[in-house]
């Protein structure tokens, strides 16, 4: 009898273990860890839409979940088609999407058949009507009202808030014909362009459309530089490398070092030659941190060997942004475009977006934190820096030694004068 216990337990662990196996590798939708959420929980969560299953069935999103419904009567209209044939095909995918979710869902086959249909559609109509233009937009209360716009293109790149890109082909495939998949992913990206600080998403892939897990996974890699276009050495990044944080923009503007906005198509693209850092330019508006948080959400999840340039790039603003003074210089030059108004809040912003967040082992802006670290080093330049937050930290620090620097020459005049009327 406890022979048989024992056997009976072997066969769960080892059916357990077979199954671990086959779903481990094919997760690629998590929910964000509690360390990340606790430092701004709203940045993850949707205001108005939800997509797959995380957030599904919480009631300030079902006002939308109607919308969703419209769209798919619409479309279903228009290709005189019956939902049957959606459903049927999804059908066939369900064990494979369930796989991709890294926590169990609560929903029965029907029901996570109809919300990947539902939400999939309601995507696929939504950029398409974005781009085309669609002359029932005019009619359409999302279209018509921006704010409920511009949350639709925050909420679809959440980190929790994915399903996989598979089931997003799948459908394109019924609704605009096999293999197009090339307009999906522009259609796509003209859709999220605007999210991206200074617009500069890629309309096209470099990977294989098997290859994109989700929406999110898309536009990162439309956004990010390829390995080979910063002329990393992939056998490089297998390296841990050191690197110190280099000093604020306030105290590098001290060590006689200046900033200068950069026009680039590479958005990560960061220059320092001869005390001059060029950047492209940044603008801050009420989605920035949302979008940032989650974008690194997303690079948390990666391997060690892979470059994290969102993650990195905002370790850099935030070495460069200790206070108000280092946004005014940053403002100044152009680099930052504040839309908020208040420096302080950017400041702030930047000094909490890398709260709990992991280190890899390459740090894509290693080379330039050693020039400018080597800049500030020197003697003079260290010197000069010293001065000036010393002795020069506000305008009357100048005036008093303008002052004092006046009184001291008319002291040696004063002196010299005497002594020439001795003789």
């Amino acid at each position: 009898m406890e022979f048989n216990k024992g056997g009976e337990a072997s066969t769960l662990i080892s059916h357990e273990l077979s199954e671990l196996s086959k779903t481990q590798t094919q997760r690629s939708i998590y929910r964000v860890h509690k360390y990340l959420r606790n430092v701004n929980s709203q940045c993850y969560e949707p205001n108005i839409v939800a997509i797959g299953p995380y957030h599904s069935n919480k009631d300030n999103l079902k006002m939308t979940e109607e919308h969703k419904l419209r769209y798919l009567q619409l479309l279903l209209e228009r290709k005189k088609e019956n939902v049957e044939r959606y459903t049927l095909s999804i059908g066939e995918l369900e064990h494979e999407a369930r796989s991709c979710y890294a926590d169990p869902i609560h929903l029965n086959s029907a029901m996570f058949i109809k919300m990947l249909v539902l939400d999939a559609c309601f995507i696929i109509e939504l950029v398409r009507k974005r781009h085309k233009r669609d002359p029932t937009c005019k009619n359409d209360p999302i279209f018509k009202m921006g704010w409920i716009m511009n949350t639709l293109q925050r909420d679809i790149i959440l980190f929790e808030n994915q399903i996989p890109f598979f089931i997003l082909r799948k459908l394109f495939d019924l609704i605009e014909g096999p293999n197009q998949y090339d307009k999906l992913i522009h259609r796509l990206s003209f859709f999220c362009h605007n999210l991206f600080p200074g617009g500069r998403l890629k309309y096209k892939t470099e990977r294989s459309p098997e290859e994109i897990k989700h929406l999110l996974d898309l536009v990162h890699g439309n956004w990010i530089p390829s390995i080979k276009e910063v002329n990393l050495n992939v056998d490089e990044v297998d390296r841990m490398r050191e690197w110190r944080f280099i000093h604020s923009a306030t105290e590098l503007t001290n060590a006689n070092v200046a900033f200068q906005k950069k026009l680039s198509d590479d958005f990560f693209k960061v220059e320092f030659d001869d005390g001059l850092m060029q950047m492209p330019p940044l603008t801050i508006e009420d989605r920035t941190e949302c979008f940032f948080r989650n974008l690194i959400a997303y690079e948390q999840y990666f391997q060690d060997t892979r470059p994290n340039f969102v993650t990195d790039y905002v370790k850099l603003l935030d070495s460069l942004i200790n206070s108000s003074e280092d946004i005014d210089i940053l403002c100044k030059c152009e680099i930052i475009d504040n839309w908020l108004g208040d420096n302080e809040v950017v400041a702030n912003i930047f000094n909490r977006l890398t709260l709990s967040v992991t280190g890899h082992q390459h740090f894509v802006y290693t080379d330039i934190f050693d020039k400018v670290n080597a800049h500030y080093g020197t003697r003079r330049n260290k010197a000069i820096a010293t001065l000036r937050r010393d002795y020069f930290n506000s305008p009357w620090a100048y005036f008093s030694f303008l002052a004092a620097l006046a009184i001291l020459s008319l002291t040696v005049a004063q002196t010299v004068f005497s002594a020439l009327q001795v003789f």
